[in-house]
């Protein structure tokens, strides 16, 4: 409470603009989501391009690994059938019959070649453009024992997901069509969680902190995601990334 008291002072002496500057500074730009696999040849280009998202402090990145490629010849060390059943889920909201890898989705509304990083990047901007940026602020603070979880408010309804990830692995790949080759992969998420409703009001949230740290789960973001009729995913509202603790 008393590092939230100085944070708070300490922002309250700021001129109005660059308070206004800090405040932007804290709602990424967007969340761009990468279904891959280590099965699919065209998707080491795309692996490449989504590592400098990964590094981007104005953009959440997560990739998922799915499954339906590894009866080509290797199972990918990294696929679920939960990150493979998540992108159904988006082709469904999105109104396609498919899915297909390398897929970048963005925000939860737009979708396109994981592999085209210039594209990627300008539809973020036409979606903020649309105004269909991230509106709902989400922050998160952590103490020695907690992760604690600020959701702003607004209008709507959604779930509040945390999703899980390691920050960078390199995997050797024996088998299929990307045979002989090790490519780094990044911010691969592991599992994705619901952890409460948002329904417009101003909501917080408190998670343990142990939840971090174990393997899968080194890292993790926060996502208010909503959801449409049916169950099919909707447009992500709001995001955060939970800080590394000790940093």
């Amino acid at each position: 409470m008393k590092r939230l008291v100085m944070m708070a002072l300490g922002m309250a002496i700021l001129p109005l603009a660059d308070l206004a500057s800090a405040a932007e500074a804290l709602v990424p730009k967007g969340v761009v989501e990468l279904f891959t696999s280590q099965g699919c040849s065209s998707c080491p280009k795309a692996d490449a391009a989504f590592e400098k998202l990964a590094h981007d402090p104005s953009v959440i990145a997560l990739s998922y690994h799915v499954d339906y490629w590894n009866y080509l010849g290797w199972n990918d060390t990294l696929s679920t059938p939960e990150n493979t059943r998540r992108q159904y889920d988006y082709a469904a909201g999105l109104g396609r019959s498919n899915v297909y890898t390398p897929q970048a989705v963005l925000n939860g509304r737009a979708h396109l070649n994981g592999g085209d990083l210039r594209g990627i990047e300008q539809q973020i901007g036409t979606l903020a453009a649309r105004q269909q940026a991230l509106d709902i602020p989400v922050t998160v603070e952590l103490d020695e024992d907690c992760i604690r979880i600020g959701v702003g408010a607004g209008k709507g309804a959604a779930h509040v997901v945390i999703a899980y990830f390691t920050p960078e692995l390199d995997v050797r790949i024996e088998k299929g069509e990307n045979a002989g080759k090790t490519i780094s992969y990044h911010n691969v998420v592991s599992s994705i969680e619901t952890i409460g409703m948002w329904e417009g009001e101003a909501l917080k949230l408190q998670l343990p902190i142990d939840v971090l740290g174990k393997h899968g789960r080194e890292r993790a973001a926060i996502l208010v995601q909503t959801e449409r009729p049916g169950g099919a995913l909707g447009p992500i509202r709001g995001g955060a990334l939970v800080p590394v603790p000790g940093a």
